[in-house]
């Protein structure tokens, strides 16, 4: 069953940012210029566009929805949709940041062929990468768990807004509130936070994304194996790859013989399986790749810049 379930392994501790920036990238370059890329990006990648993380050395400690919890009880949905009505405004709001930019100048130069995404923020299609495949859905969307109907975030929040003008003044009032990286807050009292049912068969609301224990559409693990087949080389970017729905396609890039290459902020649950990993920030570390290959480029105009292969 594919499924995003939570796994014993976890990341380490902190560890030093390398240092040797310029080297680590010129070990990048000579695993992407040249060639076909597909980007496994977890949420290390919006970290600076102002969405927390689960699992990198400096984040918080926070409990991901599952969906054993969101199917337990009326009560227990209405009290997740009442903190999500307050955060979903900020995942809707953040931008993307260098390191998306960066995604896009290297499709721009022909060497990203797509992104397959474990975030819900929607970044990679707001920078205009392209195609991005939301392995776990996005925030954008609402659907109903009984007959399948759907309705944009934004026609839900109209519908919810005049019911709960008391309940959000109430919250706002305090100040500002801590948000998830699913677009959950950090609240507490929502007795009177009143939800609707589906319009259409009153069943359940649930956002279109693949809380933990649920399963990932079998249509969208094929498209994402189909894009790793396609391309030469794996780059996971801001992932620990704790969970299976991501640490997957890197052993399947890895059983083809493809190159595999990891940045994130501490060690992965994949950094086996790498033929390179980075301890650094994806921003920086993308936008100094580009940089790089950029430069070979206007140097070299009239030939591939950087192709080095493996050695078997």
């Amino acid at each position: 069953m594919r499924t995003r379930s939570q796994v014993a392994w976890t990341p380490g501790e902190p560890t030093e940012i390398d240092l040797d920036l310029d080297g680590a990238v010129a070990r990048l370059s000579a695993l992407v210029a040249g060639r076909h890329t597909v980007i496994l990006s977890g949420a290390g990648m919006s970290t600076d566009s102002g969405i927390p993380d689960y699992r990198s050395p400096d984040a918080a400690p926070r409990t991901p929805m599952t969906i054993d919890a969101f199917l337990a009880s009326r009560e227990f949905r209405t009290h997740y949709w009442a903190r999500n009505h307050l955060g979903w405004r900020h995942m809707d709001a953040a931008t993307p940041n260098r390191a998306h930019h960066a995604i896009t100048d290297l499709q721009r130069l022909g060497l990203v062929s797509g992104v397959i995404t474990q975030n819900v923020d929607m970044l990679h299609t707001k920078a205009g990468n392209h195609p991005v495949l939301e392995l776990h859905g996005c925030y954008g969307r609402v659907c109903c768990i009984d007959c399948g109907w759907q309705v944009s975030r934004h026609r839900l929040a109209s519908m919810l807004e005049p019911l709960n003008a008391d309940f959000t003044a109430r919250i706002r009032s305090r100040g500002a509130i801590e948000v998830a990286p699913d677009a959950d807050v950090a609240v507490g009292d929502t007795d009177d936070f009143v939800m609707i049912d589906c319009p259409a068969c009153g069943g359940p609301l649930k956002p279109a994304i693949v809380y933990f224990g649920e399963s990932v559409p079998a249509d969208v693990v094929d498209r994402a194996y189909a894009m790793v087949d396609a391309a030469d080389t794996l780059i996971v970017l801001g992932s620990s790859l704790t969970v299976m729905s991501g640490l997957r396609f890197v052993k399947h890039a890895k059983r083809q013989g493809k190159s595999v290459a990891i940045v994130n902020r501490g060690r992965t649950r994949g950094d086996s399986l790498a033929d390179l990993t980075i301890d650094h920030r994806c921003a920086e570390v993308l936008t100094a790749l580009v940089e790089r290959i950029g430069a070979g480029v206007a140097s070299h105009p009239d030939e591939v810049v950087g192709v080095h292969h493996r050695s078997p």
